[in-house]
Order: structure tokens, then sequence, then C-alpha cells
């Protein structure tokens, strides 16, 4: 498999985030066949995956914008399993994860080829136009957001383009089944899967 270099390596481990290792060694591999052109992230959080597209994306010459409100998703909020504290903002008393990513892209030297975009996929995706060659959702896993964000930003992948799903569980008691629903409509709407592994399915619009 394919790894980051040891200081990327480091960043990468050193950012809050929920990508096993074999899933972020299959994503960046993945990434790495990826076409140039403008690749998009749905869900960044504090930008672990973040670092292996970015990487991949430099290789590539391509360029990653990576979108998420930095609120958290539903998960990640008080009283649920992976709420994190040490993430939450004093002067709102809400998540907020923006500064963090902000610190990952620095410490890993991705300014460059990362443009980060804040909104919700609402919002960002009643305007986005530009073409994608990689889109890797990993954004809120309801099933309404789930399916918006499939709708809103995969019509846009060009033929050859790479559309890559994570948290994808085939069995209902490893996980949610939103992300395998959005897998299924994109097998069922042409898409050719390439490989799995763990969560994260890699597909390819012929």
């Amino acid at each position: 498999m394919t790894s980051l270099s040891p200081d990327l390596a480091a960043v990468a481990e050193g950012t809050k985030g929920f990508l096993p290792p074999d899933e972020a060694e299959a994503l960046l591999e993945a990434a790495l066949q990826g076409p140039p052109g403008t690749w998009l992230e749905v869900g960044t959080y504090c930008g672990k995956s973040t670092v292996h597209l970015g990487s991949a994306a430099r290789d590539r010459g391509a360029h990653l914008v990576t979108l998420d409100h930095h609120r958290g998703s539903e998960e990640n909020q008080p009283g649920w399993e992976w709420h994190d504290a040490s993430l939450v903002d004093p002067h709102t008393g809400r998540l907020e994860t923006l500064p963090h990513l902000r610190h990952t892209l620095w410490d890993a030297g991705l300014d460059e080829v990362v443009s980060v975009v804040v909104g919700t996929t609402q919002q960002v995706g009643g305007w986005w136009a530009t073409p994608l060659t990689l889109l890797f959702l990993d954004g809120n896993h309801t099933e309404e957001v789930a399916q918006h964000d499939y709708a809103a930003f995969a019509r846009h992948l060009v033929p050859g383009g790479l559309l890559l799903v994570h948290d994808v569980f085939e069995r209902p008691e490893d996980g949610g089944r939103p992300p395998w629903n959005v897998f299924q409509r994109a097998l069922r709407e042409g898409f050719q899967e390439v490989s799995a592994t763990g969560s994260l399915r890699v597909l390819r619009r012929p």
C-alpha cells in the first residue's frame, strides 16, 4: 500500500478524526490514481483525510476543495458518543473545528493545494458548478443529507472521475445505512466499483 511521507504521516497521526490506517492508505492510493483537475472533499472535520487527499492532489497536479460547516455532525454534539469537549469554542459554546483544520494544513504545508470552503452542503450545492475529477463523500450521515450531497455533487463528476464514499457498511449492525444507500444508488446510476477497503468504497464514472 502507498503511504504518506514521514512528515505528513506525523501530521495526519496527530490530527483528530475517524479514519483507520488501512482506510487512510486506501484513500491515498485511490487519490493517487485521480485525474488532475478539481477535487472536492465533503466533510473535513479537523483535516485527517484532507492531509491524504491534499498530498495526492499535489502529486497529481490537482487542486483540492474541502467543504464543511465545521460545527460537527450529530454524533459529535454533546451527549453523543463521538463528542470531543476540547473542540468546543468557549465564545459560542458550539463545536468549532475550523481552527484545527487551519493548523493541520499549516503543519502539512498544504495551504497552496487546498482551498477551504466553510458552509453547509445545502448552501454550497446550490451554486457549485465546477466539474470534478474526484469527489470524496464523508459528511453528514443522515439519510436526507447524505442523499442530498450525492445528488448535489456527484453530477459534476466528469467521465473517468472517481467517487469515494466513506463509512459504507453492508451489515446494518456495523454502522448507519445512509452511506450504504448512497453507494448502492451510485451503482444503480452507472458508477463502477473499483475497490473496497474497510468502510471505504472507490467508484469510477464511466
